[in-house]
């Protein structure tokens, strides 16, 4: 990788989904960062399935009508920095001596061969050290990750037929976690919860850096459905109504969202107190290991009255994820072109974005 940072690629961001493609590119200014290019296309079901490809062409063409159709400055470079599906990964962080550089990737490729759940040879292996503070001078954390090579072949080839190419290719939660968290954050511990369409992920950062991540699927479009058969009415409505009336509005629409949503609040505490329960005293890094704070993305994270339910039902601090926290500045949270709102779905393009500047 070492070579991409070295080069200018004016790259940008691709995040790649089940339902949907987003693209964010940044720029430098005097100011620092700005965002000069985005927009989003849908992907018609059948093309991608639980982050596997299944039709290369039509999703190859979706991204070139993508790039065609961006909002701000067109995209005129072929080079992008893709995300990979969290569903098809492995993460975990191991814990190996203080070696050199050469040393640390064979230690880390004989761990991953005791630990990865999938044969070494049929994966990409990926690795960083984990910057926290060591209270263990013959120890350090470095997180791995892996992905199924026959997954990264497919993303590849997706990139050829759109004419692209991908400078670097990376799981979705650590570019979610590299534009929510403040980039000098080494102390917190915290959830991060992307309500998306068609899933839930959850991300622990805690003693600095990503320590878990897992999916579930209850997602913003399972709210939808529930609306839809409960109140026996077509999808497109039953969307409007969600969007209209959230948990603050119309008794019948909550009533019709309450049991998919207290599953999601007990799946969080479920996750809090594995977190508690096994992590911190396994860590090298210090910190501040209590989980204190839970920060909400994706599109589904809009949904009025969410924040202040799972608030109440956690007994936590529950709050919008701020995607422009490393980009804009804390202070800062809308562009002319993008509403807050809006920027809660493309977190992870922004993310991978920032990799790219």
């Amino acid at each position: 990788m070492e070579n991409f940072f070295a080069q200018n690629f004016n790259a940008f961001g691709l995040d790649i989904s089940d339902s949907a493609i987003r693209l964010a590119k940044l720029g430098k200014n005097s100011h620092g960062l700005s965002l000069v290019s985005f927009g989003s296309i849908d992907v018609p079901p059948g093309i991608i399935e639980s982050g596997e490809i299944k039709d290369e062409k039509a999703l190859g063409q979706l991204i070139k009508a993508g790039m065609a159709k961006v909002r701000g400055k067109k995209i005129k470079t072929k080079y992008a920095v893709a995300s990979l599906p969290e569903e098809k990964s492995f993460l975990d962080v191991f814990q190996v001596p203080f070696v050199d550089e050469k040393e640390l990737k064979q230690t880390v490729m004989f761990e991953a061969e005791n630990q990865i759940p999938m044969g070494v040879a049929e994966v990409e292996i990926d690795f960083e050290v984990l910057r926290g503070t060591s209270s263990n001078v013959k120890m350090q954390e470095v997180l791995v990750t892996a992905m199924p090579k026959k997954i990264i072949e497919g993303y590849l080839s997706v990139f050829q037929e759109a004419g692209l190419k991908a400078v670097a290719m990376e799981i979705e939660c650590l570019a979610i976690v590299r534009a929510l968290v403040k980039r000098d954050c080494q102390d917190d511990s915290i959830l991060i919860i992307d309500f998306g369409e068609n899933r839930t992920s959850f991300m622990i950062f805690s003693g600095g850096g990503l320590r878990f991540t897992s999916t579930i699927p209850i997602s913003a479009k399972i709210l939808t459905e529930n609306i839809s058969r409960t109140l026996k009415v077509s999808m497109e409505k039953a969307e409007a109504m969600k969007l209209a009336n959230g948990l603050e509005g119309a008794k019948e629409v909550f009533d019709a969202m309450i049991p998919s949503l207290t599953d999601l609040g007990e799946q969080i505490k479920n996750h809090l107190r594995y977190y508690h329960s096994h992590m911190p005293k396994n860590f090298i890094s210090s910190g501040n290991t209590k989980m204190e704070r839970i920060l909400l993305c994706g599109r589904g994270a809009n949904l009025k009255g969410l924040v202040g339910f799972l608030s109440a039902n956690l007994k936590l601090e529950v709050s919008l994820g701020n995607p422009w926290v490393n980009i804009l500045g804390e202070s800062l949270k809308n562009l002319p072109a993008l509403s807050f709102q809006e920027s809660l779905g493309y977190v992870t393009a922004l993310g991978l974005a920032l990799r790219a500047i």
